[in-house]
């Protein structure tokens, strides 16, 4: 090989380098988003999300039913897609391989933003009888779907309370699964991790009065003292119908972003959210805020999303 041609290779290979890294990591044709159950509030705001995402970036945006956060931190890890919504003590648990992630290190997502809390809701029926937290013992409850956030925080509300998984009769069940079973009467109690009012909720209210088991102050204060990413939480009244204020706790909502989708489209993505989110029907949309956007994430922020927030300052 003669030494222009050498020279003409090398130059070949330089300037696809610098094209790539131009380019960021990775050429974004079609985005993901990972939402929950079609029931629950990230299935809502996500479909929206992914019409205002596709419009602003030119990258088609769709938003996809899953099994809610814990699973989505595996998917995004695993390459299924490439943003999802997660509980903000979830996405923690990931990033330091604790709880249900047990050594599994998740270190290729960071934080889109903080979205809004999202309430710890034990949901219940007025018919059933069940007041408190004691009145649980020996009976079915659903504690979520398999890889969702609401098991954790179901099973860290038992602990406080003096139980355990082995005290109840879990059922694994998803929002709607949980509500069409209150229903039916095949069970006693859900445990419903989700910005209310949660259309699963509302749907049952629709047939069956609804009552939400109550988190008392001093079990609140207990369970933030072990667990920081808990804050205390009020459901107003007239919510699903109930009659007065219910104290309960909250996580908070986020959305995570593979690292490897480039600064400038997670730049897009993050402004997209947050500059439409007024427009956004859902009520918990008014609390999406770019002022709050850092507030409680717990892992690293990707380098597109922090640029829009320090816009903001």
């Amino acid at each position: 090989m003669n030494k222009r041609v050498v020279r003409i290779l090398t130059l070949f290979s330089v300037l696809s380098l610098l094209l790539l890294s131009a380019c960021g990591k990775k050429d974004v044709e079609y985005l993901s988003i990972l939402t929950g159950g079609t029931q629950g509030t990230y299935y809502a705001l996500g479909g929206a999300m992914a019409e205002n995402i596709s419009e602003d970036t030119g990258i088609k945006t769709t938003a996809e039913v899953s099994q809610a956060s814990a699973a989505n931190m595996t998917a995004l890890k695993d390459g299924k897609a490439e943003l999802a919504f997660v509980q903000t003590d979830i996405a923690y648990y990931a990033s330091k391989g604790e709880m249900m992630f047990d050594g599994e290190i998740i270190d290729t997502v960071s934080a889109i933003g903080f979205l809004y809390p999202e309430t710890v809701q034990l949901v219940t029926t007025e018919k059933s009888g069940i007041k408190s937290f004691a009145d649980l013992k020996g009976k079915k409850i659903s504690v979520g779907a398999p890889g969702s956030g609401t098991y954790a925080n179901a099973e860290q509300l038992l602990e406080i309370h003096g139980l355990t998984m082995d005290d109840i009769q879990a059922q694994d069940l998803d929002f709607g699964e949980s509500t069409e079973s209150l229903q039916a009467g095949q069970i006693d109690a859900a445990f419903i991790t989700g910005g209310t009012p949660t259309a699963a909720v509302e749907a049952l209210n629709a047939t069956n009065k609804v009552f939400i088991v109550p988190v008392e102050d001093a079990k609140a204060d207990e369970l933030i003292a072990k667990y920081q990413y808990y804050a205390k939480e009020v459901i107003p009244a007239g919510t699903y119908g109930i009659d007065s204020d219910t104290p309960t706790v909250s996580v908070g909502a986020m959305l995570v972003i593979q690292n490897d989708i480039p600064e400038d489209v997670a730049y897009k993505i993050t402004k997209s959210i947050y500059d439409n989110a007024s427009k956004l029907t859902h009520p918990k949309a008014a609390l999406i805020k770019a002022e709050t956007g850092l507030d409680g994430v717990g892992i690293p922020v990707h380098p597109g999303a922090q640029k829009y927030f320090d816009e903001q300052k």
